[in-house]
Parts: structure tokens; sequence; C-alpha cells
């Protein structure tokens, strides 16, 4: 193999060092009018448009937090409001139930008041019959009897006769 003993890439002597430094100096020079600058603008472009992203996430974060307060408080006011409707459905339902039986009651009461009336009148007007039938079968026999005992007899006879003519004068 081959030894390269006196060679180094760089080899620092003052001259190299100096047009080193001017170039390198140039070029900073360049790159920063034309590339730090530019670079620096738009980092600083990017800096604010991330800031202000991040601006509009956390006006966004608060404007769900405050929708989602919103959402709960309008779900809760809408769970009491339908509470308060089943309620009110409820208490609506046993009103007309406990109407349904007063009405049912009355109604039982007039209809049992309406037949024991009823039953009255027909008990009344079947003892007036029987009375009149009774009568009338007692009037019969007490004619058949009155008859038996008055043919033939003419005193009986000439007294009925009597009564009847007083009878038809009054």
């Amino acid at each position: 193999m081959i030894f390269l003993a006196g060679f180094a890439p760089f080899q620092p002597t003052p001259g190299l060092a100096l047009w080193s430094l001017i170039i390198f100096l140039l070029f900073w020079l360049l790159m920063s009018k034309y590339a730090f600058k530019p670079m620096m603008e738009g980092l600083k472009k990017r800096e604010t448009t991330i800031s202000d992203a991040l601006a509009e996430a956390q006006k966004a974060r608060e404007e769900m937090a405050n929708l989602k307060a919103e959402n709960e408080q309008i779900l809760a006011e809408a769970r009491e409001e339908r509470s308060k409707m089943l309620k009110e459905a409820k208490d609506t339902k046993l009103s007309i139930i406990n109407e349904a039986k007063e009405k049912a009651k009355e109604d039982a009461i007039r209809i049992t008041t309406s037949a024991k009336q009823e039953i009255e009148n027909e008990k009344k007007a079947a003892l007036m019959e029987v009375k009149n039938e009774v009568g009338m079968m007692a009037t019969e026999i007490a004619e058949k009897i009155l008859r038996k005992e008055l043919k033939g007899n003419p005193e009986h006879e000439s007294f009925v006769n009597t009564l009847v003519g007083e009878f038809n004068q009054n």
C-alpha cells in the first residue's frame, strides 16, 4: 500500500483562510438578503398562521363547549317538559276515570231508584187490581147469596126495590 504521508485535505494557510472568510461572509450576506429574509418571513407567516389556527381551534373548542352546554340544557328542559306532559296525561287519565266512575255511580243510583219506583208502581197497580178483583168477586158472591136468599120472599124483594129506587135518585 501506498502511504500518503504528506497529504492533508485542508492545509491552513493564512491566504486560504482569509479568502475562505471573505467568501463565507459574502455567502452569508447574499444568503441573509435573498434566502434568510424570505425564510424568516415565511416562518413568521407560518407562525402567525399556526397561532391564528390555534386561536381558532381554541375558539371552536369554546363554542363546542358552549353548544354542548346549551344542548345539555335543552335536553334537560325537554326531559322536564316530557315528564310534565306525562304527569299531565296521567292526571287527565285519572280524572277521566274518576269522572266515568262517578257518572256510572250516578247512573246506577238513578237506574236503581227508577227501577224501585217502577216496581213500587207495579206493586200498587197489582194490589189495586187484586183489590178490584177481590171486590168484584165479593160483590158477585154477595149478589149470588142475596139472590138465593131473596128469591121467593116478597118482603125482601120489596125492600131491595126500595133501596134500588133510592140509589137511582141519588
